[in-house]
């Protein structure tokens, strides 16, 4: 995770070798998933409680508290403080490059294979 010469932790992207392993619809059934194991009971949205509460099952533990807030300001995109399914599953994708630049290769393809009107 963290060391002294680098004081922000790393972290392995897995998200392209669960695509890989899963297939697109089981990647996104992990990630909903992940999602349900994150999100506060209550409002149905992972909360800066929720998540500093469930950091320690993504090996979040030692984040300091704005490091979490930080998290969710990357992914809030309605600017609700929280993230839903569909902003956390969207958070995911792009913080997994590898994962998105193989996105990008299949999309080229598919648009290359689209006749021209």
């Amino acid at each position: 995770m963290a060391s002294s010469q680098n004081p922000h932790p790393h972290f392995q992207d897995c998200l392209p070798l669960m695509a890989n392993k899963l297939g697109g619809d089981g990647l996104i059934d992990e990630l909903c998933n992940g999602f349900n194991l994150l999100k506060d009971p209550h409002t149905g949205l992972i909360t800066f409680e929720s998540l500093k509460r469930n950091a320690a099952l993504l090996g979040l533990d030692g984040l300091a508290d704005e490091d979490l807030r930080s998290m969710l300001r990357q992914g809030d995109f309605d600017g609700d403080g929280a993230l839903s399914q569909l902003e956390f599953c969207v958070l995911m994708f792009r913080l997994s490059p590898e994962l998105m630049e193989g996105s990008k290769l299949w999309l080229e393809e598919v648009l290359q294979q689209e006749p021209e009107c």
